[in-house]
């Protein structure tokens, strides 16, 4: 009898809906939108569910088949570890020795990995702060492979750490080997690691990549040390190239597929720009439609929200800003003083912004001016890797913890 009244309680229960995939750098589309996240009010408060000590590092949580995959440093080991999402139970660990010495011009950031995983197929593939890339089984933790690249190249990593979050496209992982000045924009085999093709023009940036329909083709479109490429994603032949430089060649923003088929991205002190990619004459070209130079973002990549641009410009020391999608002019812009950084989601016509200082803000990105629908403080110390969000709640690592927090 008691079986039977259990099984009444629990089927009366309301159903919880599956949690949506988070299993990349900037979501499941890697563009920073949080598919079905549409709220007509948001809570005064987010409720803790757990929280976990996990490492140094700015790479991002991921999320796949109920799982959070983790990846920091611990000691002088690169960690990846496999969390269970409703409970924070680790399921796996698996470390390996990484030594590294930051450049004293980002010694403030750390020595931890900044590339965030990639999560397809049941493999985790992570790309460590020196340049090693590497597979493991999503279910038990096993090193499936692993690639390291210091005898083809004199530096396995930019001046600041390697930070290309690894894309996986079908049967390819994609990501730009080496170091300044000599690198490879490579596609390597995701079940063995063999290297299917290297376009060799440039050394790595610190943006990653992502994979859009432009002018009617698919390409793998990607920031270099010095310039834009559009690569074709299986052949890797370069389409085209767009020389773009940025003071101490710090090309760190991830280009945005818009609206329209638009292209956009900038860069610390460049202005946020629009272009069309065509290839209709049989030879590609880049033309831009328009640039605002009232904003310019440095480190935070942009989204699509409310149907406009919006991002986090570094003049006067931070704001967050949306911008006409069609014309590039500016809607609003918020006051100064948001941050050196910020990790941005686009939730319907709400911009989800969570700033170095541990505070994540809602905002209305449809609005005639700047308007908070929301703030809350996530964490207590600097929160510099992307934010992971659900439809439970947001996943945040700060230095050294990983804590989910339910709406």
């Amino acid at each position: 009898m008691k079986i039977v009244w259990l099984a009444l309680i629990v089927a009366a229960l309301p159903a919880r809906p599956p949690s949506a995939e988070w299993p990349q750098w900037r979501g499941p589309a890697r563009d920073g939108a949080a598919p079905g996240l549409q709220r007509a009010q948001w809570p005064a408060a987010l409720t803790p569910a757990w929280k976990v000590e996990v490492g140094l590092g700015h790479a991002s949580p991921v999320v796949s088949g109920g799982r959070v995959f983790q990846f920091s440093r611990q000691g002088e080991q690169e960690t990846l570890q496999a969390f269970d999402l409703a409970s924070g139970a680790r399921a796996w660990q698996q470390s390996y020795a990484a030594p590294y010495r930051v450049n004293s011009a980002a010694s403030g950031h750390g020595p931890g990995p900044k590339a965030t995983p990639a999560v397809a197929g049941g493999r985790v593939f992570t790309f460590g702060i020196a340049g090693a890339l590497s597979a493991f089984d999503a279910a038990s933790g096993r090193l499936l492979w692993r690639r390291e690249f210091g005898k083809d190249f004199p530096a396995t990593a930019p001046t600041y750490g390697s930070a290309q979050s690894p894309l996986v496209d079908g049967n390819r992982v994609i990501v730009h080997v080496g170091g300044e000045g000599k690198g490879a924009l490579s596609a390597f085999d995701a079940a063995t690691g063999a290297t299917l093709w290297s376009w060799t023009g440039d050394g790595p940036g610190y943006a990653s990549p992502v994979v859009a329909e432009l002018g009617g083709a698919r390409q793998l479109v990607a920031f270099t040390q010095s310039m834009m490429v559009g690569l074709a994603p299986d052949t890797g032949a370069l389409l085209w190239k767009l020389p773009f430089t940025t003071s101490y060649d710090q090309n760190a923003v991830t280009p945005l597929a818009g609206p329209g088929g638009l292209l956009v991205y900038s860069g610390l002190d460049q202005p946020l720009r629009a272009a069309r990619v065509d290839g209709s004459s049989g030879h590609w070209t880049v033309t831009t439609l328009w640039e605002n130079a009232e904003v310019s973002a440095y480190m935070s990549s942009p989204v699509v929200a409310g149907g406009r641009i919006c991002g986090l410009s570094h003049r006067r020391k931070g704001q967050l800003f949306c911008v006409d999608a069609a014309t590039g002019k500016t809607a609003w812009v918020s006051d100064g003083r948001q941050g050196d950084n910020a990790s941005l989601v686009a939730a319907g016509s709400a911009l989800l912004a969570l700033s170095t200082d541990g505070e994540l803000t809602v905002a209305d990105a449809a609005g005639p001016a700047y308007r908070v629908l929301r703030r809350w403080t996530v964490a207590s110390s600097p929160t510099w890797a992307h934010l992971a969000v659900l439809p439970e709640g947001v996943l945040v690592k700060d230095v050294d913890s990983l804590a989910f927090l339910r709406f």
